[in-house]
């Protein structure tokens, strides 16, 4: 198994996960150093999702990215800005984790 395109996929979410939380810093792109860690971020992150699809499902990748992406998103969006998600939202997170984990282990659909 080459594990090269989940590499690129983890640290595209990485960038993703950093340009979404500096975007809010940005305040609606009215500060430069926040609105440029926030285009740069997802440059990066749009060229390794290219990548990623040489050889993933679309489908697969886009869960993975779309699933941790979010989870991470909240957990820095918790430490950075002290947001407080209630149990509804943590509920919908254990969601998520569960269908990305179904995906992974269970899905016919593999990398070509």
């Amino acid at each position: 198994m080459n594990w090269l395109p989940y590499g690129y996929l983890a640290v595209a979410i990485v960038a993703e996960v950093i340009a979404t939380n500096a975007l809010k810093a940005s305040a609606s792109f009215t500060r430069l150093g926040p609105s440029l860690v926030t285009l740069g971020g997802y440059g990066l992150a749009m060229y390794l999702l290219s990548l990623v699809l040489k050889t993933l499902p679309v489908g697969v990748a886009y869960a993975i990215w779309a699933g941790l992406g979010m989870v991470l998103t909240l957990l820095v969006a918790m430490v950075v800005f002290g947001e407080r998600p209630d149990l509804p939202t943590f509920i919908g997170i254990g969601l998520i984790i569960a269908g990305v984990t179904v995906l992974q282990l269970f899905s016919g659909m593999h990398a070509h």
